[in-house]
């Protein structure tokens, strides 16, 4: 049986922080600070162990990289942790694809 890591695109991205969910950007600090999702928070994929106890369990949370290679592999690690984790289809290139609002800076 393959275990198939749970993604969203960003249209559900969208919806999901529209009602208040957490979005964690697992890129590096440099990435981060040329573009990100508003709202997402900074923790590089190298940190997110040692961080884990910073999210919250009773909430889904959201998995955002580049174009989702990391957050797939960070989702994985968070849903093994207990955490109803998703990655996101695409990543931050997706995001800017579909013309959305985007943060610059950190």
């Amino acid at each position: 049986m393959t275990n198939q890591t749970p993604e969203v695109d960003v249209d559900q991205l969208a919806a999901a922080l529209d009602s208040g969910a957490a979005l964690v950007d697992v890129r590096e600090r440099g990435e981060y600070a040329q573009v990100h999702v508003p709202g997402a928070v900074l923790i590089p994929m190298g940190h997110l162990t040692a961080r884990m106890t910073e999210l919250d369990k009773t909430a889904p949370v959201y998995v955002i990289c580049a174009s989702g290679n990391r957050s797939s592999a960070m989702t994985d690690l968070l849903r093994a942790n207990g955490l109803d984790a998703y990655s996101v289809t695409g990543g931050t290139q997706a995001w800017v694809a579909s013309g959305r609002a985007v943060g610059v800076g950190l």
